[in-house]
């Protein structure tokens, strides 16, 4: 690990170092129902012990704050986490929410799903309302794949309406609003924090964005996939590949013991 450019630059100024972080599928296994996740259970006192040493830890997810919140018991008691939720239409600090009025063509679109997803004959798929924006999954239906490719121009159509965008994922197309991406609030919040370096870990598409904002903010920096079979983008951009959310921390886990020591 320590022969990564990213990873040795982070070691020797952790005070200068951002952790940034994906939820669902880095921190938080996948499961069937987004409902139902939960986060990995050394998650929150590994990332309390390595925000005693960086400069900021961030969540950066397409969930709202509440939700990683609600999801991650433990997590508000970690020193300094910024969680940016709605990928970054909403922040929460030091127990505060902050974040502009919702869009009006989320609601609208939300109205019409049922009938498109009657329409479009497919079933066994769920509809997550994030409020700033509406996901459909289809991990649960009889063929995931299909149903998924069976929506994909349905759902490109209902956002176009409606001033929406589709962010694509695993088993699941997500309908919101444009202007706002991971990497565009990774950016922002590593020159916010006037970052001097920064390591992002994520498991989607979504998070090639965040990849890409490491990248372009020049700083000595480190993108970490967390590995899986549904998705293999994202391994063939990363710097380091591990197994999943069990791979992650133990990552993170080894950067906090080395800071300790």
């Amino acid at each position: 690990m320590e022969n990564i450019p990213g990873i040795e630059a982070i070691l020797k100024d952790p005070a200068g170092a951002v952790i940034g972080l994906d939820f669902d599928g880095t921190l938080s296994p996948i499961v069937p129902d987004p409902a139902t996740a939960v986060i990995h259970p050394k998650a929150p006192a590994v990332l309390a012990e390595l925000g005693a040493h960086v400069r900021a830890v961030a969540i950066v997810t397409g969930r709202p704050p509440a939700t990683a919140l609600e999801l991650g018991p433990g997590l508000a008691d970690v020193p300094g986490l910024v969680i940016l939720g709605h990928y970054g239409f909403e922040r929460w600090e030091h127990g505060r929410l902050s974040a502009p009025p919702p869009p009006p063509g989320v609601p609208r679109a939300r109205a019409e799903l049922p009938a498109l997803l009657d329409s479009a004959g497919v079933v066994g798929v769920t509809v997550e309302d994030k409020g700033r924006a509406v996901a459909v999954h289809t991990r649960r239906a009889p063929d995931p794949e299909g149903a998924l490719a069976a929506l994909r121009e349905p759902l490109a159509g209902l956002a176009a309406r409606h001033g929406l965008v589709v962010e694509p994922g695993r088993m699941v197309l997500e309908l919101r609003p444009p202007g706002m991406d991971k990497g565009h609030a990774l950016g922002l919040f590593l020159a916010e924090r006037e970052a001097r370096s920064v390591l992002f870990a994520g498991d989607d598409l979504g998070d090639l964005a965040a990849f890409d904002a490491v990248r372009a903010s020049g700083l000595p920096g480190v993108t970490v996939c967390s590995g899986s079979a549904e998705v293999t983008a994202l391994a063939e951009r990363a710097d380091i590949v591990v197994d999943g959310p069990d791979g992650v921390l133990a990552l993170l886990a080894e950067l906090a013991s080395a800071f300790s020591r």
